[in-house]
């Protein structure tokens, strides 16, 4: 509403709708009540002769309607709010309050934008009372304000013509006053008049021109006054009644000299003083600069910092400057130009030695950032642009680009160097640790090489080594990593440096770095014809670098120097923040270092990155790995410009990996001999739901053998190189012919050496099993062995034939298609080697039990006892059925462990009876008809009963035992025996019948194959 401020200011409020009662409302203005109270307690108390003065401020009301109050309680003439002076608007505080200025609590706030105070601000009520106002608006209000003020005057001068009377009777009071008080003690004297004047009531008062009126302050001055009434007489003789009190003053003087004179130097030193001032706050900026400059550095504002030191370098050029032209024009400085040389030449040499300073600072930051940041684990990119940005802001006399980029290079020196250094130590360590410490037992080796069979067969993550092993693995993996990566390893931070050294060689960053004061840093932002030559000669060192460490690691034998861990680093220095604090397990005491690998004539003692007692399996894993990281590494450094374009760097590549891949192909062919000669412990013993005449070691052989070649395969073409990263194809070679011949002939000797070990194992006593599969594989040595010799013959037997006739085919396949060749001439010489050990477990195990049945055949035939006593002979000898219950036991237990076994294995035995009936017949020299009857009886009833089993061997031994026969009768008893072939064969028809039971065994089984 358009009464609100009227309300407002009329009620002493804040708001049209108050919540609470106003507290100043209780200590408001007294009633009249209370007035007269006053007034009447007054008349009781003793008055003074000015008491008609007299008047407490507190008792005043406000004449001001909406004057505000002040803390003790006084109200001023300064009102709560006012309308706009220049016409604008009937309250300034709601427009203050539009703009959300807190006027109603800040009450000093509020009195800079009322015209009725003392600190009413022109400059800020216009900011925001006017802040839109266009210019025709301010000059009507221009018109306004003037006629406010003319108004204003006019009342003024009303006030004055209608109250003259008043000022001097008020004038005349006071002269009367002053001259009592100067004629204090002085005796009246009378006057005579000499005229009188009466003037009208409108009539102007005049003094007397001689001064000596009788209101004249100067009447009678020059009369002398009473030495004892003069005292406190206002005249000069009595010094105006200070005569009394001018001793205690002086001394209070000359304290207050002593006091304050140095405070109060006279009017020259406030004068000075003065001046001083208004050149302090005439160069409030130089005098602060240094200040602000000192702020920045500390909170580390480094663009502030530039602009304050551009405005330290701009003051100092104007002084310069103001001296300069006063030399050149002969004039005399004056006294604040001179104050203004002084100030800003101390200014400037304050500013230059903090600068300085700052620069020294900033240059140690720039050539520790490598280390600093590697220790943090952190980004420098961001760290050393701004670093170099504001040595290039702030001018500096040497390259910071150039200085940075000597320290990157020395950085990756030193650690290139350390990292491999310790890291060799390191190694070292646990390769001695491992040398010093036992063998693996068999059974530790044996379930390391049955783990690629139970791969996806529901095993328990069975690892491919020892713990000690894989730990030594991992270590040599890590510190060849940390060398050659590109991902977190020295290789990629080289890779780096030459990026952003080869974008300041083309000037791509310099596009974003300052070019300083005046442009005086833009001479740094160019590298010179020298320095690019000397920063791709020093990418091409820091290369050969890597690759010599990388090269003499593989190539050389372990060190026997161990000394670093005995000197560690000194904490707290660029060098020792490039590497971590030792690890536990590389901490000895220097009187007591790690002993020396033993010399055993092992084939790992020659071999750095080769764990002591490592198997095949972990080591064609791991070195495969390592050379897929050399070969990646060896890609991305020819892919550098300086390493590319030069030869002789190539070529240092390609010999790099074509040694490591050689030693490594090395070490893994002589890890995958001493597998082979383990490869006995593959057996357990255990056979295949699925194949039961054979055990569970083909199967695991060839998953094993199967391992080993496509780990080989990789170590000698690293395909994960050359694929991933094609620049790796220029120093990943093909495998030299010579190499792959040693690959050859290890796999053929690792077949010839399981071979032989599956011989052993049949023929020992003594074989790793499995006794808890369950139990992640806890392998013992058992002096019983699960199965009894004949069994392990079987089984080996029927192994070997599987072998033969699929494993090592399929092995040789594939070997000829991992490394594209033939084995033309070692495929002969495998299978002679199988057949081999095929027929040697195959007489092992016969020749027992052709033994025996020769012996029982010979018995019989010798005996006095075989001729028959009846004619014609209607049975068998009973070493007949003795020989045959032989080989019913044997036919049970081939049957029943190998049945592909059983008829090669009763075809030899039935070869060797027909054997022995020659033998022994031909120890009778004659044979008469009975006796002519009876040998053939027993050979047509073996041969009628074994028919299914019978060989080429047995059927000619057959027929040359009737060739004997005939030749020790004669032509009666022949003619006889042709009679009596059809009773012979009702004979042997009852025979054969009556021993169905016994020999049914060796039936034929209708539908079964006769041969194998």
């Amino acid at each position: 509403m358009d009464d609100e401020p009227t309300i407002l200011n009329h009620y002493n409020l804040t708001t049209l709708y108050p919540t609470a009662w106003p507290a100043e409302k209780d200590e408001s203005d007294a009633s009249d009540e209370e007035i007269t109270e006053r007034r009447k307690t007054d008349l009781r108390r003793s008055k003074s002769r000015y008491s008609a003065l007299e008047r407490s401020g507190s008792d005043r009301r406000s004449l001001v309607p909406g004057s505000q109050r002040i803390g003790n309680g006084v109200e001023n003439l300064v009102q709560k709010d006012e309308a706009d002076p220049l016409g604008g608007t009937d309250s300034v505080v709601r427009v203050l309050r539009e703009k959300g200025l807190p006027v109603e609590e800040d009450s000093r706030l509020r009195n800079r934008f009322l015209l009725s105070s003392t600190t009413f601000s022109p400059t800020l009520y216009l900011s925001q009372v006017h802040a839109n106002a266009s210019t025709q608006s301010l000059l009507q209000g221009l018109d306004f304000l003037s006629r406010s003020i003319d108004q204003k005057s006019a009342s003024l001068k009303v006030l004055v013509e209608s109250n003259f009377e008043r000022f001097v009777r008020a004038k005349t009071t006071i002269d009367n006053v002053y001259a009592e008080m100067r004629n204090q003690g002085v005796e009246p004297e009378v006057e005579k008049k000499t005229h009188t004047r009466i003037t009208s009531r409108g009539s102007a008062h005049f003094r007397s021109p001689s001064g000596q009126g009788p209101l004249s302050p100067n009447r009678n001055v020059n009369k002398p006054l009473p030495s004892d009434k003069k005292k406190h007489a206002l005249a000069k003789e009595s010094e105006y009644g200070v005569q009394g009190i001018k001793a205690p003053l002086i001394e209070v003087a000359v304290k207050a000299e002593e006091v304050w004179g140095p405070a109060l130097g006279g009017r020259e030193r406030e004068e000075s003083l003065k001046q001083a001032v208004d050149s302090i706050e005439n160069s409030r900026g130089i005098i602060e600069a240094r200040t602000l400059i000192a702020d920045c550095i500390k909170r580390k504002d480094y663009n502030k910092l530039v602009e304050e030191y551009t405005k330290a370098r701009k003051y100092t050029e104007d002084a310069r400057h103001v001296a300069e032209n006063a030399s050149r024009s002969q004039i005399p400085l004056t006294d604040p130009q001179i104050y203004q040389l002084v100030i800003t030449g101390r200014m400037w040499t304050d500013v230059q030695d903090q600068v300085d300073s700052f620069k020294r600072e900033v240059w140690k930051k720039l050539t520790n950032v490598q280390a600093r940041t590697a220790t943090a684990g952190r980004n420098s990119n961001d760290e050393y642009m701004s670093l170099i940005s504001i040595l290039l802001e702030l001018g500096v006399e040497d390259s910071p680009i150039w200085v940075w980029l000597l320290s990157r290079y020395d950085y990756l020196k030193n650690k290139i160097t350390q990292t491999f250094e310790r890291s060799r130590v390191e190694i070292e360590v646990l390769r001695r640790r491992l040398a010093n410490g036992d063998k693996p037992a068999a059974s530790i080796i044996a379930r390391h090489l049955r783990n690629p069979s139970r791969q996806g067969q529901g095993s328990k993550g069975h690892s491919l080594d020892t713990p000690q092993v894989i730990e030594l693995w991992e270590l040599i993996y890590a510190a060849i990593s940390g060398l050659v990566s590109v991902q977190g390893g020295v290789l990629g931070e080289v890779l780096d440096f030459w990026d952003k050294a080869q974008s300041f060689i083309d000037g791509k960053i310099q596009r974003t770095l300052p070019n300083g004061i005046d442009g005086t840093s833009r001479r740094h932002h160019r590298l010179s014809t020298d320095g690019v030559r000397d920063l791709q000669n020093g990418a091409v060192e820091l290369v050969d670098m890597l690759r010599e460490s990388v090269n003499s690691f593989f190539a050389e034998p372990p060190i026997e120097d161990v000394s670093l861990l005995f000197s560690p680093l000194t904490p707290n220095t660029p060098k020792s923040a490039l590497l971590s604090p030792y690890d536990s397990r590389f901490q000895f005491d220097a009187n007591n270092p790690p002993p020396v690998s033993p010399k055993r004539g092992e084939s790992w003692e020659d071999f750095a990155f080769w764990p002591p007692y490592a198997n095949s399996l972990s080591t064609i894993h791991y070195l495969g790995k390592l050379l897929n990281l050399i070969g990646i590494a060896a890609g991305e450094m020819i892919s550098l410009q300086p390493i590319g374009s030069g030869a002789s760097p190539s070529e240092k590549l390609k010999s790099l990996v074509a040694v490591a891949r050689e030693r490594s192909a090395k070490a893994a062919c002589a890890a995958w001999n001493i597998d082979a000669e383990n490869g006995k412990f593959l057996e357990d013993w255990t056979r295949p739901n699925e194949k039961r005449d054979t055990t569970n070691f083909p199967s695991a052989f060839e998953a094993y053998e199967m391992v080993v070649l496509q780990g080989i395969q990789k170590i000698m073409y690293i395909p994960e190189a050359t694929t991933s990263r094609p620049n790796s194809v220029h120093v990943v070679t093909p495998p030299p012919s010579k190499l792959l011949q040693i690959v050859r002939a290890h796999f053929v000797e690792s077949l010839y050496k399981v071979m032989a070990g599956m011989v052993e194992n049949a023929k020992t006593d003594e074989k790793i099993i499995d006794t808890n599969d369950t139990m992640d594989g806890d392998w013992i040595i058992d002096p019983t062995p699960p199965v009894s010799r004949p069994i392990r013959l079987l089984l080996t037997l029927s192994n070997l034939r599987l072998l033969s006739a699929t494993t090592v085919p399929s092995l040789t396949s594939n070997f000829e298609s991992l490394f594209s060749c033939t084995l033309t001439s070692e495929t002969p010489q495998i299978r002679s080697a199988l057949s081999h050990h095929d027929t040697d477990l195959f007489n092992t195990y016969t020749a027992p039990i052709a033994t025996h049945l020769t012996s029982l055949v010979t018995a019989g035939i010798t005996s006095p006892s075989w001729p028959p006593t009846t004619w014609p002979p209607a049975e068998v000898r009973p070493y007949i059925y003795t020989a045959l219950l032989s080989l019913v036991s044997v036919h049970t237990e081939v049957s029943t462990i190998t049945p592909s076994l059983t008829h090669p294995i009763l075809s030899s035995l039935n070869g060797t009876i027909s054997l022995a009936f020659f033998s022994a017949f031909a120890t009778r020299p004659r044979y008469p008809l009975p006796a002519l009857m009876q040998a053939t009886i027993d050979v047509e009833f073996v041969t009628h009963t074994l028919l299914q089993y019978t060989s080429t061997q047995g059927a000619d031994a057959q027929n040359r035992t009737y060739e004997l026969l005939d030749q020790r009768t004669d032509d009666k008893a022949r003619a006889s025996l042709r009679e009596e072939l059809g009773e012979m064969k009702v004979i042997l028809r009852k025979l054969r019948e009556g021993t169905r039971g016994e020999f049914g065994c060796f039936r034929r089984v209708r539908g079964a194959n006769p041969g194998r």
